[in-house]
């Protein structure tokens, strides 16, 4: 075997806070900072400034993906693009931050948590929708009460990685004003050159987050504003045609199946992968979860097709008068 066919992923150091800084803040602010900022302070001179900043072992690495997420072909293409370059170059995993947009259902979310899981840089999930104020993620001065830092300082302090992989779903649905626009921090952490002295507003202290690679997902492109997606590659994902839902069927089958000792065959009859198939993606797993435990209160050790036509979990029904 030529040296070229071995590779292996690499993890190198890299500084993102200078524990000097974090030393003078605390000297700065003795009697004066807060508990939960004096800890954090504490923690961050403890772990020192150093994460690991990965690089990629080859454009393989996500193939994979090709096959439990098939509607996603273009953009598996273009990240393998960025590996290529990564291992050329002998530098950590980087891309030009990601937006994937596309109906609700058609497997979005799970892209984003497969990739994070394949390039193996540890990840955050943040659902926007939820959010309704800048500070989730880029933090609250310590002045206020229960302040605390942002989604991103948070992963890099308590992290190992200095290049995670931070999801931010449903970007279009992020609440709020423009007093506190929770997409505004995003304006600097989506520029490499501005990101790199990132400031949460809890931690002050500057923080290089320039390293983080962004996956977005949203529904509707409307609500998000031209400078954001200027900083973003923007795809636009199909729903997935017949040959791709079999495929995505099949897969999550054989996954559940390789994890558990339940009895059932190791492949799915035809029929069966029909119907599944027929499922939107995001239903595919709670269904066949549903549709394994039919079969079991049949006393049956296989699936058959009106399985997944028992009344579903979690759908409420009105009982009464």
């Amino acid at each position: 075997m030529s040296t070229s066919d071995i590779r292996l992923s690499v993890a190198e150091e890299r500084t993102i806070y200078d524990v000097s800084a974090i030393e003078r803040a605390l000297d700065e602010a003795s009697g004066n900072r807060n508990e939960a900022l004096t800890s954090l302070y504490e923690k961050m001179k403890q772990r020192g400034g150093g994460r690991f900043l990965v690089r990629p072992s080859g454009p393989d690495m996500i193939d994979e993906m090709y096959d439990s997420c098939p509607n996603f072909g273009d953009v598996i293409d273009d990240l393998k693009k960025y590996i290529a370059l990564s291992v050329a170059g002998n530098e950590p995993m980087s891309f030009t931050p990601i937006l994937l947009l596309g109906e609700p259902g058609i497997g979005k979310t799970h892209f984003a948590r497969e990739l994070a899981g394949k390039l193996g840089t540890g990840h955050e999930f943040v659902s926007m929708s939820s959010l309704t104020a800048g500070w989730i993620l880029s933090g609250s001065s310590a002045q206020w009460n229960n302040a605390k830092p942002g989604k991103v300082a948070h992963t890099l302090v308590h992290g190992d990685f200095a290049n995670p992989i931070v999801v931010l779903d449903e970007i279009d649905k992020a609440g709020g004003d423009n007093r506190y626009d929770p997409m505004g921090a995003l304006y600097s952490l989506l520029e490499h050159d501005t990101a790199k002295a990132f400031k949460d507003e809890f931690v002050d202290i500057d923080i290089d987050a320039s390293h983080i690679l962004w996956v977005t997902t949203a529904n509707d492109e409307r609500s998000i504003p031209e400078p954001i997606l200027n900083r973003m590659n923007v795809y636009e994902v199909p729903r997935p045609d017949l040959e791709a839902s079999l495929a995505i069927a099949g897969r999550l089958y054989r996954d559940i199946i390789g994890e558990h000792d339940w009895g059932f065959p190791d492949e799915i009859e035809d029929a069966v992968l029909e119907r599944l198939a027929s499922l939107p993606p995001r239903d595919m797993k709670k269904r066949l979860l549903a549709a394994f435990g039919t079969a079991k209160l049949d006393g049956r050790n296989w699936l058959e097709a009106r399985d997944f036509d028992a009344p579903r979990i979690g759908r409420s029904r009105k009982i009464g008068f």
